[in-house]
């Protein structure tokens, strides 16, 4: 049963695999140039997960102790997996202790595969959202300590590895504006984003600006949804 279930679920998790592991590694060499060692991509990969969250995660290190506006801005970022985490309930039902570390071990690609994967008859449901979970978080993992310990080896300058973050995050900007329909969503995180730049500067500005962005889009959620049902309607028109 297990064994069916791995098998099952690895091929599902080999794009995940590819992307993790470079995006995973530059983590890695990102931490030890930022002055850490392999250990700590380790276990921060191993216990936050959150591949966005541990990027910032390193400023946050590296900056003075601030416990509350840590806890803001790692409920900010990755907030989202409220919904995910609402959206699996069904599916999680009856699957015992599997349950906790599904609910642990949810990051936004594991989601994705475990959602809509359609699970042959006669494979364990428990088992392969177990296995999808499980095979995501170790390429993670292991990437991520892998790349610790090659940063500790290079002896040319890393310090510009730093830049990978920002790459990440313009990426998953650019990749929802091309899924979205309309871009207001997108166009109110600039705009906030500019405002709260000028008004709190560029080492206060973060917190404000999410705190804003998550008000705004949920007060506006209606209408925005509205505003998509009526492009939708005219696509087919076009």
């Amino acid at each position: 049963m297990k064994r069916r279930a791995l098998k099952a679920a690895f091929p599902r998790t080999i794009p995940i695999m590819t992307g993790f592991i470079f995006l995973g590694m530059a983590y890695g060499i990102y931490m030890n140039a930022s002055g850490f060692s392999f250990i700590y991509p380790f276990f921060m990969s191993m216990l936050i997960f959150g591949g966005s969250l541990e990027f910032v995660c390193v400023e946050m290190l590296l900056s003075p102790f601030a416990p509350v506006q840590v806890l803001i801005m790692a409920m900010m970022i990755q907030a989202r997996h409220l919904f995910y985490g609402l959206s699996m309930l069904d599916k999680f039902k009856g699957l015992g202790w599997k349950k906790y570390y599904l609910i642990f071990g949810m990051c936004d690609e594991t989601f994705s595969v475990n959602y809509t994967s359609e699970i042959p008859e006669d494979v364990d449901r428990g088992w392969f959202y177990f296995f999808v979970t499980l095979l995501n978080q170790f390429y993670w993992v292991a990437s991520a300590t892998i790349g610790g310990i090659i940063g500790s080896l290079l002896k040319f300058d890393t310090s510009g590895i730093s830049f990978v973050m920002t790459a990440m995050f313009v990426v998953i900007f650019l990749d929802q504006w091309m899924k979205e329909k309309i871009h207001v969503s997108s166009m109110i995180g600039i705009l906030v984003s500019l405002v709260c730049l000028i008004l709190f500067g560029a080492d206060s500005f973060m917190i404000p600006t999410m705190i804003l962005i998550v008000l705004l889009l949920t007060v506006l959620q209606k209408w925005l949804e509205q505003c998509d049902k009526l492009k939708e309607k005219e696509e087919p028109t076009k």
